[in-house]
């Protein structure tokens, strides 16, 4: 088997080398003049530049979202429950200045990965959509949002609308709260 190999590369392989291009480059008009530089002012000097990424950052600060573990059990346990077809909110009002938020998808809704991160990032979206309505709510809450199945086959504006549903609620109890205190403050 060796034998044909060897000649095989010997028929077919040229040991020759090809000759040299002479012009192997495209020249233009202006020759082999070296590039302009893209600033010539230093650095230093310069404006600063608009980073076009930063202006599409949609994450939302880390004093707004809820991270450990011990603020989602105190949320579950002394919030208030609302049910949805694509979402259940779990609510409770916070010390801070601002709404924070926190997403879930267990393992209920999906054993893929994919597909529960999928889950959270509709959420979130939803989250980000409703800010105004959100933000007409005086009091601040911190929001715990539980995927279920469903929202899996579904597209964003059903969940969209079921968490804008929520917040009309959360808002309508609200200002029944501000209409009873006002109501005591009046006796």
């Amino acid at each position: 088997m060796k034998i044909r190999t060897v000649n095989y590369a010997k028929e077919n392989l040229s040991t020759k080398q090809s000759p040299p291009c002479e012009k192997a480059r495209i020249q233009s008009q202006n020759g082999n003049q070296e590039r302009t530089r893209r600033f010539e002012t230093p650095q230093s000097e310069r404006t600063q530049e608009i980073n076009g990424s930063s202006l599409l950052n949609f994450r939302l600060p880390k004093s707004e979202r809820l991270r450990k573990p011990a603020e989602f059990r105190r949320v579950y346990a002394e919030g208030k429950r609302f049910e949805g077809r694509f979402v259940t909110v779990f609510i409770l009002p916070s010390e801070t200045q601002s709404h924070r938020l926190g997403v879930t998808a267990s393992k209920k809704i999906s054993n893929k990965a994919h597909d529960r991160n999928r889950a959270k990032r509709l959420l979130r979206e939803g989250f980000r959509l409703s800010k105004l309505e959100i933000a007409e709510i005086e009091t601040k809450y911190d929001w715990v949002l539980n995927a279920r199945r469903s929202l899996l086959s579904v597209k964003l504006e059903k969940p969209l609308a079921e968490f804008r549903q929520i917040v009309a609620k959360v808002r309508k109890i609200e200002s029944e709260k501000g209409e009873t205190n006002v109501e005591s403050e009046e006796r």
